[in-house]
């Protein structure tokens, strides 16, 4: 039990540190964690979830402390925040729907920090943000749980339920990535000759 308790506080650790810097694969931990938590221990699973939303939740809150504080000039440094509208209609994103925006925020690779900026920049206060990250991290920690445990179902070794976990994580997140891309491409008029 000692064992699982301290890879439960890796695991975390791990997630806190890659919401504060963003090139942690904090998704694929928690699908690889959950994998092998169902071969182990089903009931850990739980647990699994429960450590990576209060990672996510502990290090989403240092990065809109963060933004809060130096974010007005991180704001006018974004390209994309340069133009005062396209920060309001983020801002008004945000306050109209805070944990959805927050939820999908997380599952869009590079959507996160964006939106953690926005909220911070235009005066989210902690304790609305505190309230509405709270179910953002733990639905988006079941749902990477998830793909971890159908992993498990599909695999019967740990070691190829972890890998297809990760994988499957990796190749989500840059379809995700593909179509948010491809959806904020500005459509160019036909050329006239």
């Amino acid at each position: 039990m000692t064992a699982t308790l301290g890879a439960l506080g890796w695991l975390a650790l791990v997630v806190m540190f890659g919401a504060v810097v963003p090139v942690v694969p904090t998704g694929a931990a928690v699908s690889g964690a959950a994998a092998l938590a169902a071969h182990q221990q089903p009931l850990t699973v739980a647990l699994v979830v429960l450590a990576g939303a209060v990672g996510a939740y502990v290090g989403d809150l240092a990065t809109y402390l963060v933004l809060g504080w130096g974010g007005e000039r991180i704001a006018r440094r974004l390209r994309w925040l340069r133009e005062p509208q396209r920060l309001d209609r983020v801002s008004a994103r945000v306050r109209e729907g805070r944990v959805s925006m927050l939820l999908v925020s997380r599952l869009i690779p590079g959507g996160r920090v964006p939106v953690l900026l926005a909220a911070a920049v235009t005066g989210l206060t902690r304790r609305r943000f505190a309230v509405a990250n709270a179910p953002a991290t733990v639905a988006w920690s079941a749902l990477y749980a998830a793909i971890g445990v159908v992993g498990r179902a599909v695999f019967p070794q740990p070691w190829q339920s972890v890998a297809a976990a990760i994988l499957l994580v990796l190749l989500v997140s840059q379809l995700v990535s593909w179509v948010h891309r491809r959806r904020a491409a500005p459509v160019r008029p036909p050329a006239t000759p």
